[in-house]
């Protein structure tokens, strides 16, 4: 995770060092079952033009964090998955307004990565999975 002069940055320029490869195989082999749906909602929200970075919450968890999009257990999936954007975690400062341009920088292509911000236990972070391939 990289960590900016403003204490209320959160990015990451690839996948965080501080994922484990255990919970980034739960989280591979739940995104499997989702990847459809978020791909999908991705390119909605960038083709109805509400941002042009999508962020996928992944979180076991309930938080207050974006908009409800595929709960647990309703495609066989384990993690909740919530819509939102880059400018919910700038409002709610988990990104100081001076990392934005960074952020976007860094932000992976949507049309081949899912940018999610998985929350699970001590975890908080971006991680880009590849949507799999047709």
């Amino acid at each position: 995770m990289i960590h900016h002069s403003n204490e209320n940055v959160l990015l990451d320029d690839a996948n965080s060092p501080d994922i484990n490869k255990r919970l980034m195989g739960l989280i591979s082999a739940d995104f499997v079952l989702v990847a459809d749906q978020l791909k999908e909602a991705s390119y909605q929200i960038r083709k109805r033009g509400f941002s042009d970075y999508p962020i996928f919450v992944a979180s076991q968890r309930p938080l207050e964090l974006g908009q409800l999009l595929i709960g647990a257990k309703e495609l066989a999936n384990t993690w909740d998955y919530k819509a939102t954007f880059v400018d919910e975690f700038v409002q709610r400062q988990l990104i100081g307004p001076e990392s934005v341009e960074l952020f976007k920088e860094h932000y992976k292509n949507p049309d081949e990565y899912c940018c999610l911000f998985v929350v699970h236990n001590e975890f908080a972070g971006f991680v880009y999975i590849p949507f799999p391939e047709d």
